[in-house]
């Protein structure tokens, strides 16, 4: 079975869904140079790659985490060669669209609780299919709806955001990157609801990964003075604890309370599904 009778197996039926992202070439060039650390231009056997993925239908985020996953595993064994193609990932991004695949089994487009066949009065039917959802989403930290509404209220504070930022030093690049992430986030969300066995680990990895975009984006962004007074006041309610800290927790600890800082002096939400 090719990858396009293995998405309508999954439940596509129509062919894969449109791809909502901002740009998959430029996400998956951007993603694959920061974690390779210095900037390489893709070799047009890189860009063929990127173009095979998007015309199988692997959605973005698979992609994306399919990369992260790539340079994780890399980093984490040292050894002396250098990631110099993206031809490196190309394994890892296909076992998670494979993974991808096999969650979205049994996945409907239809309105929940659509019985075209049976009808409302089919008591049996309804019933185990209420089971299966129920199944479903067992595994899940929170009920679907509380997280589909999560990721809906978050679209609509990204997009607050980029309109407050108007006027702004530096709002254009940043209202760029939050359009990224929120055409990203309604991605994700499609995919969430569309999902037969949908994974939390995953797609809060997937949210980390939209988070630190939108921090990275703020601390270039925002006014050099505006992030180093936000730096100071965070070393300043570090101070009493600094001598009780280990360097890299102490590191660790000033970089979250200055992105927190950042993300609420523009307006910009936590995605993760920790804030719930």
């Amino acid at each position: 079975m090719d990858n396009a009778e293995a998405a309508r197996a999954a439940g596509q039926t129509e062919g894969p869904a449109p791809l909502n992202y901002f740009n998959y070439f430029t996400e998956v060039e951007d993603a694959f140079i920061r974690r390779r650390g210095k900037h390489l231009l893709l070799s047009p056997l890189d860009w063929a790659l990127i173009e095979s993925w998007k015309e199988m239908g692997v959605p973005l985020h698979v992609a994306l985490r399919g990369i992260e996953k790539a340079f994780d595993s890399y980093e984490s064994r040292p050894r002396k060669r250098s990631v110099k193609t993206l031809m490196y990932c190309q394994e890892e991004v296909e076992a998670q669209y494979a993974e991808w695949l096999e969650s979205q089994t049994g996945a409907h487009a239809g309105a929940p609780g659509a019985n075209a066949e049976g009808g409302a009065g089919d008591d049996k039917g309804g019933a185990e299919k209420g089971g299966a959802e129920t199944d479903a989403g067992s595994s899940l930290p929170f009920p679907r709806a509380v997280i589909a509404a999560h990721l809906a209220d978050c679209r609509s504070e990204l997009r607050r955001a980029a309109e407050k930022g108007g006027g702004r030093a530096g709002a254009e690049a940043l209202g760029e990157a939050l359009a990224r992430a929120s055409a990203r986030l309604e991605e994700l969300a499609s995919d969430f609801e569309r999902s037969a066995r949908p994974n939390a680990e995953l797609l809060e990895g997937s949210l980390t990964d939209l988070e630190g975009l939108i921090d990275r984006a703020l601390r270039a962004s925002l006014p050099a003075d505006e992030v180093a007074a936000a730096r100071a006041s965070a070393e300043e309610q570090l101070r009493p604890y600094r001598a009780r800290m280990e360097r890299a927790t102490y590191e660790q600890t000033l970089d979250n309370l200055l992105a927190k800082a950042l993300r609420e002096r523009a307006g910009v939400p936590r995605l993760s599904l920790f804030y719930l």
